[in-house]
């Protein structure tokens, strides 16, 4: 009963004195303490779409990633919003298209074509509707070039594509353009198919792309 009765105050008279340790530590030492913070870094600004930087007032923040090989499906961001991906399963193999309003940002629509045994019309006809300041979002998954005819790549081209008409079978390709365009569109990846340079067996590696698309103005 003695022991135990000694180790009942000397518990708490430790733990107490370790206390004070801490204190008197930290109070001697608290103009030069370093935070777990600081010792990692400042904390860094996260912007729309996990993109590197912020995007002007005027213009929107997108990340367009296309599919790997046929296994991994493609993704679209738009103003920090995913449009299309696997999560939100409305992606398929072939091209995944999502359109805007170029002035509000507000998604419009959002279609899958597959581009190997699809029917090809679906896409010529939304193409063909879409309306004048409409921005347009594209993503290729596995193949997309085996049904592409003249037709929808001289559509694509107005919309302001420079390589649709190179797109060839199980080519990866990311695109960003607009009804009305004047110029051919600054935002555009390509990469072709190639056994000598391919990163996965009969494909090659993802394009991954991300930018700041003006808002149309009044």
């Amino acid at each position: 009963m003695r022991v135990t009765g000694m180790i009942r105050i000397l518990v708490p008279l430790a733990t107490l004195l370790s206390f004070w340790f801490i204190i008197q530590t930290y109070s001697e030492h608290r103009g030069r303490a370093i935070s777990l913070r600081s010792w990692l870094g400042p904390p860094q600004p996260r912007h729309k779409c996990e993109n590197k930087k912020d995007c002007p007032a005027d213009h929107f923040a997108f990340r367009i990633i296309s599919g790997a090989a046929n296994v991994v499906g493609p993704s679209i961001c738009f103003e920090d919003r995913i449009l299309m991906s696997t999560v939100k399963n409305n992606i398929g193999r072939g091209l995944n298209i999502a359109l805007v309003n170029g002035k509000s940002g507000q998604l419009l629509k959002v279609g899958s074509f597959d581009m190997y045994s699809g029917d090809v019309t679906k896409l010529e006809t939304f193409l063909e509707d879409i309306k004048d300041g409409t921005i347009m979002l594209a993503a290729t998954y596995d193949d997309a070039a085996t049904k592409m005819n003249n037709k929808i790549r001289a559509l694509f081209s107005a919309l302001g594509s420079r390589h649709v008409n190179q797109l060839g079978f199980r080519d990866n390709w990311v695109f960003l353009g607009a009804k009305g365009m004047k110029d051919k569109s600054p935002f555009e990846e390509h990469i072709k198919n190639d056994q000598k340079t391919n990163k996965y067996d009969g494909w090659p590696e993802l394009l991954e792309m991300e930018g700041c698309a003006p808002r149309k103005q009044d």
